[in-house]
């Protein structure tokens, strides 16, 4: 009996010693990079397929070198390219090889312009001769080898250009760009944004045509924005921004022919052509593919045009009742049959057409969707791809054949599996995480998904962790509202089921996303942790609207966002205020653009639910919001005027009754600080306090220097003074 007590005793002591070494997770460290992960940085397939390319930083001289190294072993084969033995070039920042790899186009002094363009100095290096080759002077985008590599097609100052690499001659092929009014070759800002999409052009596989989309931006609205820096005036940007229901950029076709400098115009009136989302070449001779799509974006056309005649034909529509998703899957095969991915039996799939446009089969078919499509392999007529055939909140990777049989598991593991497969298919690269396990990059066999090697697997930073206190997620599903949803809490590590929480819920909720996901998490994971070290209790729900659960679940909000997916926060939010261990008088909310819409809305519309919101850079009317995006869910304000007011916080300030915290950037191009401003307003004239914050010169992001530091300070005060 006093062995027993003693050991008990011992026991009690080492839990105890343990907990009290445990380190609580500071904002300091969030921010400060405490917990960076290891990540595989620009890696290229080799066209061997044995091998990958790796850009490597030397920490103590800064040089900048392509390595290749062996897929198999890992091993380090070569090194292609250093920066210090450029004569002409210090050093680098980005490479993308020709197609026969004997050229490398290298990329410096870029900076960015919006969300995914850029611009910058590039050169050319030709391995053969080791000669270095400026593309032009002044800055350029997206710089692009002509198949051969003999050329370089470019866009400058909304023109497109052509530089011969032998000669050093530049040819201008379009010359009426100008800024704010016609864009050559490079998309405006919202197909950039909506569509991702900034290479409007394309070379044909013999190199002797260029098919590119021409932009008049004319007739667009006009955003103005003030840049407060540091000079003694402000400065003024401007740029074009189409505003729902306002008029977009008139789009039109081109095709360039290299030899004989002769532009053709296309007439694509026929096929709903008000956006012009994708355009590439074929592998039949001069067959271009296009995709057109009307302004309700409900029905997407797949036109095939002969580049020599300009003719065009539809081979492929793909309609909705709601919307169709523009995605980079198009693929054609050697006979220009080609893979396309739809939602039209309920769940994204993978379907083969005929170069005709007749369905040969459907590749893939289940209650479940297709996340990622990689390619196809003709050697083992094989179709790779990642799905949630392991659960809508996992990721698996996958082969099948192309008629649909023999379907493997490479990496069915639970949890989040992506793969980046090698040149020839024979390797794939897995990355897995879990909310448990940061990302873990192996590699794997193709044909069996047999692990090979292990490359990088963040140990070190598992083991950093395991000094902290964490607590788990746990996935459940709830009921609310006749759905399922799927949701993860997060409680407090000593949680004592007898004690009363407050509650606070994160949540994003736009269409089709996932918030609720068994993945390796980001700083805000972090920032949960540390709440959580202060006795809140997390929680995360995914609304209607949502994506990965089928096509009638995310798009049953069409004409109605905020609607639905607030009923179920505000459902969501009572069913954990039921609980015995949540204090149902202080329960907040919070998101960011997207989730900072809902997030307001949820405490204006929920204000016998919720005690606090914080909305972050949100969207407080989809009326201030861009056509593309706003439109595929809503339609115009002309036709669904109810649908944009009725579900807008602007239209509930009234009801507005706990603590709220507005906050902003300045220089939001996307979710404008109109925004804010206008709720503000209506917050003001409504009488109603809160607070608020705008935070100068910064983007959607918020961040820069101290700024995000300084942010999720604000937050957190604010959350644990009003909770």
């Amino acid at each position: 009996m006093k062995l027993k007590q003693l050991g008990t005793a011992i026991f009690f002591l080492i839990a105890v010693t343990a907990t009290a070494q445990q380190k609580e997770i500071t904002l300091q460290e969030i921010w400060g990079g405490a917990f960076r992960m290891e990540y595989l940085d620009r890696l290229r397939s080799m066209n061997n397929g044995t091998e990958y390319s790796l850009l490597k930083t030397d920490r103590t001289t800064g040089n900048k070198s392509i390595v290749v190294y062996n897929y198999g072993t890992g091993e380090e084969v070569r090194t292609l390219l250093d920066s210090k033995d450029i004569q002409g070039l210090d050093t680098f920042s980005g490479y993308d090889f020709s197609a026969d790899e004997r050229k490398v186009m290298l990329s410096t002094q870029v900076k960015s312009i919006y969300r995914r363009s850029t611009l910058g100095i590039y050169y050319v290096y030709d391995f053969a001769e080791k000669s270095l080759t400026q593309v032009a002077e002044e800055p350029i985008q997206e710089p692009t080898f002509s198949p051969d590599a003999s050329k370089v097609a470019y866009g400058q100052n909304n023109d497109l250009f052509i530089k011969e690499l032998t000669t050093g001659k530049t040819t201008q092929i379009t010359q009426d760009g100008s800024k704010n009014a016609i864009i050559n070759g490079i998309t405006d800002w919202v197909y950039e944004e909506e569509f991702a999409l900034v290479r409007a052009f394309d070379w044909n596989k013999s190199g002797d045509k260029i098919a590119f989309i021409r932009f008049d931006e004319s007739d667009v609205p006009e955003f103005s924005m003030d840049v407060f820096g540091q000079d003694l005036y402000p400065k003024q940007e401007v740029f074009k921004y189409p505003k729902a229901g306002e008029p977009n950029a008139k789009v039109s076709l081109h095709i360039y022919d290299v030899p004989s400098k002769e532009k053709k115009d296309i007439n694509l009136a026929d096929f709903d052509n008000y956006y012009i989302p994708r355009l590439e070449w074929s592998n039949e001779k001069n067959i271009l593919a296009v995709q057109t799509l009307s302004r309700k974006q409900n029905a997407v056309n797949l036109i095939f045009i002969d580049g020599a005649t300009g003719k065009a034909k539809r081979v492929l529509r793909d309609e909705d009742d709601a919307y169709v998703d523009v995605t980079d899957n198009l693929t054609f095969l050697e006979d220009n049959s080609f893979i396309w991915t739809s939602e039209k039996d309920g769940w994204n799939q993978i379907y083969h057409y005929d170069k005709n446009g007749e369905l040969e089969n459907q590749v893939t078919t289940g209650p479940w969707e297709v996340t990622s499509y990689y390619g196809y392999d003709k050697k083992t007529d094989r179709v790779f791809y990642q799905s949630t055939e392991n659960g809508s909140i996992n990721r698996g990777v996958y082969s099948i054949k192309l008629n649909g049989r023999r379907k493997k598991a490479l990496s069915p593991e639970k949890g989040t599996n992506s793969a980046d497969f090698s040149a020839d298919f024979t390797y794939y690269i897995n990355s897995f995480s879990d909310t448990e396990t940061p990302y873990i990059f192996t590699l794997h066999n193709a044909k069996d998904g047999k692990l090979l090697r292990t490359i990088k697997d963040n140990s070190a930073l598992k083991e950093q962790l395991s000094q902290y206190t964490l607590s788990p997620k746990e996935f459940m599903t709830i009921p609310v509202n006749g759905e399922e949803l799927n949701a993860y809490i997060i409680k407090p590590r000593d949680f004592d089921p007898n004690k009363k929480y407050p509650l606070f819920m994160t949540q994003y909720s736009g269409p089709g996303s996932q918030s609720v996901a068994n993945s390796w998490g980001g700083a805000n994971d972090y920032w949960f942790q540390m709440l959580a070290q202060d006795d809140i209790v997390i929680a995360c729900v995914d609304p209607r609207g949502t994506g990965f659960k089928g096509r009638d679940f995310k798009k049953m909000t069409q004409n109605e966002l905020g609607k639905y997916e607030v009923q179920d926060q505000i459902a969501a939010a009572q069913y954990f205020g039921d609980k015995d261990f949540i204090d149902a008088s202080r329960m907040g909310i919070w998101g960011w653009s997207y989730g900072g819409f809902m997030a307001a809305n949820s405490l204006f519309q929920g204000a016998d639910t919720f005690e606090m919101a914080i909305a972050v850079a949100p969207v407080t009317s989809w009326r201030f919001y861009d056509t593309i995006y706003t439109e595929r869910y809503m339609g115009t304000p002309q036709e669904n005027a109810s649908g944009y007011d009725e579900n807008s916080p602007l239209s509930h300030v009234n009801e507005l009754k706990g603590k709220f915290l507005l906050v902003h950037g300045s220089a939001d191009d996307n979710v404008h600080v109109q925004n804010s401003m206008r709720l503000i307003e209506a917050l003001v004239q409504a009488d109603k306090q809160f607070d608020w914050a705008i935070y100068p010169d910064k983007n959607h992001g918020i961040y820069g220097g101290n700024t995000r530091l300084h942010l999720f300070t604000k937050l957190t005060n604010f959350i644990k003074e009003n909770l």
